[in-house]
């Protein structure tokens, strides 16, 4: 597996690391010490900068503002005990699947 395509891996060994640094040299230990509602607090910050991004068409600004988002969700994932490979095996479960089906399953649980 080349590095980018092993990325969210290695981003998720870094964030659990950063579990046991110090929150005054670490933003992400920073993030970890305000416990939950503050990594949540940040996650919602970074949804309406996607969405301002999305919404001035500025494509960079997306890229950019996306890439936040989804670090920030790696922290809050981290913090739950849970990784990026949590995610990709519910997408893959999903995957040829229809929306509308996956959805109505959901509804009958």
């Amino acid at each position: 597996m080349a590095l980018d395509e092993r990325i969210l891996e290695e981003l998720a060994e870094v964030l659990e690391k950063r579990k046991h640094a110090d929150p005054e040299t670490s933003y992400v230990a920073s993030l970890y010490a305000k416990g939950m509602d503050g990594i949540l607090k940040k996650i919602g910050e970074e949804a309406t900068e996607t969405v301002i991004a999305a919404k001035g068409e500025n494509r960079e600004q997306l890229i950019y503002e996306t890439a936040d988002l989804w670090f920030h969700t790696l922290v809050l994932l981290a913090h739950q005990g849970l990784g990026p490979e949590n995610v990709l095996a519910e997408l893959k479960r999903r995957f040829g699947l229809s929306g509308l089906e996956e959805k109505a399953a959901r509804n009958q649980s």
